[in-house]
């Protein structure tokens, strides 16, 4: 049984892998900036430390994307609040429009993904997804 789970994870990560990078492709972006829009559209405003850290990325890679978004006009650096040490970075209006229509395409996916299985199965679906997630 884990031997057919597996190949099913990754098979459906390939497939969703492919169809991610089709759609940021024709955004003329990077998959790397578009999850930095997804990050900070769903959490907003980050340091970059903790950025660095919801991406799973180093603070140097991050630079460099950030660098790139901000030259696109997608984000934004702004000082800390209060720690005049760090900076924060935010979407632009024009980050946040990317983020949002992107996000649509991932609901309207999962909708169509989800509408293939029997309603019976959605919930059990969900809570494996949320332990999966917890675990990683």
């Amino acid at each position: 049984m884990i031997g057919k789970i597996n190949h099913a994870i990754v098979e459906f990560f390939e497939k969703l892998s492919s169809w991610e990078h089709d759609v940021v492709r024709e955004k003329g972006m990077t998959l790397p900036q578009m999850h930095t829009l997804e990050v900070l559209g769903i959490h907003g405003s980050m340091r970059m430390k903790e950025l660095a850290e919801a991406m799973g990325v180093t603070t140097g890679t991050l630079t460099v994307q950030v660098d790139r978004l901000e030259d696109r006009g997608c984000v934004r650096r702004v000082p800390h609040e209060s720690d005049r040490r760090s900076i924060n970075v935010e979407l632009t209006a024009k980050g946040a429009e990317l983020f949002e229509e992107h996000d649509r395409l991932h609901h309207r996916l999962t909708e169509e993904l989800i509408s293939a299985c029997p309603e019976e199965d959605r919930e059990a679906f969900l809570r494996c997804l949320t332990v999966m997630n917890r675990e990683f």
